[in-house]
Parts: structure tokens; C-alpha cells; sequence
């Protein structure tokens, strides 16, 4: 069987099992999110927080808890870290440094999952498990609250409330994530992935050289990791390594974590929204953009854009041989289409478009199908901006979901698209401009500063794969990445929460002669060309500079 038949037949099998699960999936996250019940153990939690499960927020308070609880998170992370040598199962490590642990903490409590160390040689067990596993489940949790509350800004008429942070937090996690996690970690430990608490393994190789190899909870790490659209990876070579990823079922499995809850959440948001076929509006648009980026990242893989490449017939480099080209660019493709950042193939190896396909995919803003949560309500700005753009266009005020798009809601959304591409320029335009960060970048010329760019993007969007090649292991990349992440998920999140209560506040609108239907494939080939003409009008030129110029020479 040809490579690249067998690459359209796992990318078939995938679209098939996503196409199973989407309708049960959907209502079940429909159901966590819209009952009023709960469970004795969520009972338990709110006892323990002082929460009162059954009041509603407005959309500051709702934004003020959510903000109060990742800056604890934070505090948490860091300070297990800086104390780890004092812990139990620290196998040994030192505490991490300063500025390492504040751009770890900041990274994972933002979804970002970042890391500018190596997992096995400086994190001990219980950091991997109470630090970073913890907030893989928790900030996956935030995001898709932010999703919810939006959706209900759509779905409630003149109301003052957009949810409860609370009860949306502790309902994903434990209702959604926590169930499929411990399900995942089983099927991945039958696939020959690591659960344990073992320490360092003295083994000699091949060559009679001797290598330490670290055990621990992989498994059940690594579930959420892709589950949450996290990425951080408990070793260093994060999905490369066997003991992460060990088989090609496994990788198609680890895909499937990815993308089941984003694309999933399109049909919780039909049913939200009571107009199922909104939902599938949305879904047809991130499956439009998600399927033209695998096949396009598959073609420049396959193809080959060099030398040597095209002599062989594929870009094997930084490849692993278990997984092959196509299903290391499908993995690729996903995990940038999605903020999950992790990786089985390091895409500083790829050739310049194959590599440009996972930048533009994070420069799309991660929608198709986005981060859990997050790509939903970013997939939501975009057609607010459709239906204001299409409004322009014919002369008449811009309506979507029976809520009038007014001057308030389209400047939060403008607002919201405007921060992430703020971010990444000014991050890149700053590294590039000293000559001291300038220094990190292993290659000069285009390739450097693809480098550069896809590190900014990456941590701008909340992704944290990186591209590979530049050292960014120094304090100032540290403390920049670092405010990238930040700002690049909390200032578009309380755009998104003050929307959504602008929304909430108003009485729907009755659809008239002039109201654009933003459930046909019109409304849908006009939401993909936004999202693709604005990301192109923003970045083209730092693209021409650097992917594209490698690749045209």
C-alpha cells in the first residue's frame, strides 16, 4: 500500500470516528451544561469553595472568578515547583529555577503547556501529576466555561446573567474530561505506554554507552494532555517518545483526543442555542479549514520542497519511522489546528510551506476546531464579524442568532481579534531586534525567523509546540513567552465573557427580509473567507519574510 493511501485511509478513519461520536458526544456536554442538578461529590466541592452552586453571575463576576482562580493556579504551580526537592517522588531533582517556573506556571495554567525545559531530567512525579496534570484538566475546563457562557449570551433574552464559573468549571472537569481520561489512560497503557512511579532506569544501548531512562505516570498524563488540548509533554521529545506515543493505532487514537471535544462542541451549541443546524453551520466551517490544512500539510510532506526530499519522495527528517510522513504531518495539521502544541515530529525539520501550514494554522486563531472551549468561541467572533462585514455590505444592521450586532459587541469583537496578532508581531519584531535574542536562533536568515515567529504565535495563541532550532531557555524569552501567554488568553477571555453579557442583555430580534441565514453554506463560505482574509491581510508579510522566502528559494 502506497504512503499516501495509506495516509487518506487514516485520515478517513479519523473524519468517520469524529462523525460517530459528534451527535452523542454533543448532547451529552448539552445535558452536563444545561441541567440543574448536582452530584454529591460537585456538592462537596462548592461546599469546600463557599460557593453557592445556584446563583447566577454576571458576566464581571463570572470573569472576576475565573481571573481569581488562575492567578491561585498559578501561585499553586509555581511554588510546586520551587519546592519539589522538598516533596515526595522528587526523584532527586532540584527545585526549578525562577524564571523557568514562572513561565511553567503561566504556560500551563493558561492551556499554553509551553516548556522550555526537559520534562524527565527536571520535573519529579508529584509536580508532573499535582502541578501540571491538574491544571491539563482545569484550564481544558476553563475554556470550554468561557464557550458556555458565551453560547448563553445568545441563547438568554434580557438577562443579567451569563452562568456560573463555578458549577461550569467543576461540571467540565469532572463530568466531561475526568470520565474520558480515565477511560483514554487505559487504552493507552493496552498500547504499550508508561504507568508508573519508577524512577531512573540504568540501560545500555546498542553501541555499549549506558542512557537513563525515567518511568512515571505517562499514561494518564497523556491522555489529557491531548484530551484537554494541552501539549506539555512528560518527556522531552513530548509525542516522539515510545513511551508517550508507542504505536501508529496509538497516534491515530491521540489524534482522535484532540480533536472529539472541539468539534463535539459545535453540536452542544446547536442544542444551547435551540437551532441545531447553527451548529452544523459551525462544524461545516472548521471541518472546511481543518481538511484543507491536513491535505495541504500532507502535500508538502509528501511532495517534498528540496534536494534531497523530493530525491527520496517525502520530508523524513525529524520523523519517526513508526509513524511515517503522513501521519506525522495529520498529527502536525491537528495539534496546531487545535491549541494542543503537542508533537511526534518537530517542525523545525519540515519543509518551508509544510512548516508555514502549522504556522497559519495557529494564526487562524486556533478555530478549526480550536482548543476545547476555546476554538468554539473564537469560531463565534468570527461570525459576529461575518454577519457585521455581510451587513455592510447590503446596507442593513447585522443580526446573528436573533441578537442585533451593535457598535458595543462588534468592537469587542474586533478588540478580541486584534490582541493575539498585536502579540505575536511585537514579540517577533522585539527578539529580532536585539542582537543578544538574536543570538539564540540556531539559523539565520528566513528559517531564523520562522523560528521566532512560530515561538510568538505559539505562545500567543496558547498552543506551545515550538518549531525547534532557537534556545529559549534564557529569562528573557522565559519572562516574554510568558507575558504572551498571559495576555493572549485572558484578554481575549474577557472580551469574549463581555460580549456575551452584552449579548445576554438584549431581547432577540425577529428575523426579517433583510436578516442573512447564517445556517446555509452561504453564511459558511463567507465565515471561511473572513477567517482566512483577515489572517492573511495580518500576516502575510511576516510570512513572506520567512516560510514562503525559504520555500521560493
Amino acid at each position: 500500500m502506497s504512503t499516501t493511501v495509506a495516509g487518506l485511509i487514516f485520515i478517513a478513519s479519523l473524519i468517520a470516528a469524529l462523525a460517530l461520536v459528534h451527535k452523542p458526544f454533543g448532547d451529552y456536554m448539552f445535558r452536563v451544561y444545561s441541567t440543574t442538578r448536582h452530584n454529591a461529590a460537585e456538592r462537596g466541592i462548592y461546599r469546600l469553595l463557599g460557593v453557592r452552586a445556584d446563583a447566577e453571575q454576571s458576566w464581571p463576576v463570572y470573569a472576576r472568578s475565573l481571573l481569581a482562580f488562575s492567578a491561585v493556579s498559578v501561585l499553586v504551580v509555581y511554588g510546586l515547583q520551587r519546592l519539589q526537592d522538598k516533596l515526595p517522588l522528587s526523584l532527586g531533582m532540584a527545585p526549578v529555577t525562577d524564571h523557568i517556573a514562572w513561565n511553567t506556571a503561566i504556560s500551563f495554567v493558561t492551556n499554553t503547556n509551553w516548556q522550555a525545559y526537559s520534562g524527565e531530567t527536571t520535573m519529579g512525579h508529584l509536580t508532573q501529576m499535582a502541578a501540571l496534570a491538574v491544571q491539563n484538566f482545569v484550564s481544558a475546563a476553563v475554556g470550554m466555561a468561557v464557550a458556555v457562557a458565551l453560547v448563553r449570551g445568545f441563547a438568554r433574552r434580557k438577562s443579567g446573567t451569563i452562568g456560573n464559573f463555578w458549577v461550569d468549571l467543576v461540571r467540565g472537569a469532572l463530568r466531561v474530561l475526568l470520565p474520558i481520561a480515565f477511560v483514554g489512560a487505559l487504552v493507552l497503557v493496552a498500547g504499550g505506554l508508561v504507568q508508573n512511579f519508577s524512577g531512573v532506569h540504568e540501560v545500555t544501548t546498542l553501541t555499549g554507552g549506558t542512557q537513563g531512562i525515567t518511568g512515571g505516570p505517562v499514561a494518564s498524563q497523556e491522555v489529557i494532555k491531548e484530551l484537554g488540548t494541552n501539549g506539555g509533554g512528560f518527556y522531552n521529545a513530548n509525542s516522539a517518545h515510545p513511551f508517550e506515543n508507542a504505536t501508529s493505532w496509538t497516534n491515530w487514537f491521540e489524534i482522535l483526543l484532540i480533536l472529539v471535544i472541539p468539534f463535539s462542541l459545535t453540536r452542544t451549541f446547536g442544542r444551547l442555542v435551540g437551532q441545531v443546524r447553527q451548529g452544523y453551520a459551525i462544524l461545516a466551517v472548521m471541518g472546511v479549514i481543518a481538511l484543507t490544512s491536513v491535505i495541504l500539510t500532507n502535500v508538502f510532506e509528501l511532495s517534498g520542497n528540496a534536494t534531497v526530499p523530493q530525491a527520496v519522495g517525502a520530508a523524513m527528517e525529524g520523523k519517526e519511522l513508526r509513524f511515517g510522513v503522513s501521519n506525522s504531518a495529520t498529527f502536525g495539521a491537528a495539534t496546531t489546528l487545535t491549541s494542543t502544541g503537542a508533537v511526534n515530529s518537530f517542525h523545525d525539520s519540515y519543509t518551508p510551506f509544510g512548516g508555514m501550514m502549522t504556522m497559519f494554522n495557529m494564526m487562524l486563531g486556533e478555530v478549526a476546531p480550536g482548543g476545547v472551549g476555546a476554538g468554539l468561541y473564537g469560531m463565534l467572533i468570527l461570525a459576529v464579524i461575518t454577519v457585521f462585514v455581510a451587513g455592510l455590505m447590503v446596507g442593513r444592521t447585522p443580526e446573528y442568532l436573533g441578537k442585533r450586532i451593535g457598535a458595543r459587541e462588534i468592537k469587542l469583537a474586533s478588540l478580541y481579534f486584534l490582541v493575539t496578532p498585536a502579540l505575536v508581531l511585537i514579540g517577533t519584531a522585539a527578539a529580532m531586534g536585539s542582537p543578544e535574542q538574536r543570538a539564540s536562533m540556531l539559523n539565520g536568515g528566513p528559517h531564523g525567523l520562522s523560528e521566532v515567529l512560530y515561538a510568538f504565535t505559539s505562545a500567543s495563541n496558547n498552543n506551545g509546540s515550538a518549531f525547534g532550532g532557537l534556545t529559549v531557555n534564557t529569562p528573557w524569552y522565559d519572562v516574554a513567552l510568558g507575558l504572551c501567554m498571559v495576555f493572549g488568553r485572558f484578554l481575549p477571555i474577557i472580551l469574549v465573557l463581555a460580549l456575551a453579557g452584552s449579548l445576554a442583555a438584549q431581547s432577540p430580534v425577529p428575523a426579517g427580509a433583510g436578516t442573512l441565514p447564517t445556517h446555509r453554506p452561504q453564511f459558511v463560505g463567507m465565515v471561511v473567507g473572513v477567517t482566512v482574509i483577515l489572517v492573511a491581510l495580518t500576516f502575510l508579510p511576516a510570512l513572506a519574510l520567512g516560510p514562503i522566502a525559504e520555500g521560493l528559494s
